[in-house]
């Protein structure tokens, strides 16, 4: 399953402490922060390349199994969507979620980001 969810259900998932990986580049992390206790993974380069196998051998040392809650961040969910369905699709990820509009959504309702690194 690869589902949407607002910022309020973001706010009660990070609660509960699942797993946030926000895939968008190390310039983005540094100039909008990151959500508290997400854990940046670029996915995309600033080309549009990627190593599927490196992305995934660090997304496993945080995702232990295929049902445990996957949630993914970028600029404006549309990284995490082409990324969610690969994952729920192809991978058979039964639990993948993308944030609705991205950190900018969140940014935008005033909801707080840390500073990266």
């Amino acid at each position: 399953m690869f589902k949407e969810i607002d910022n309020e259900e973001l706010e009660v998932m990070l609660e509960n402490n699942e797993v946030v990986f926000d895939v968008r580049r190390e310039e983005e992390f540094i100039a909008t922060g990151i959500i508290k206790n997400s854990i940046p993974l670029t996915f995309f380069d600033d080309t549009g390349a990627y190593d599927i196998d490196k992305w995934m051998q660090v997304l496993q040392n945080h995702v232990k199994n295929k049902e445990q809650v996957i949630i993914l961040i970028c600029a404006h969910a549309n990284r995490t969507k082409t990324i969610g369905n690969f994952l729920s699709e192809q991978m058979g990820y039964s639990n993948v979620y993308d944030l609705k509009g991205g950190i900018s959504s969140w940014m935008s309702q005033g909801l707080q980001t840390v500073k990266y690194k």
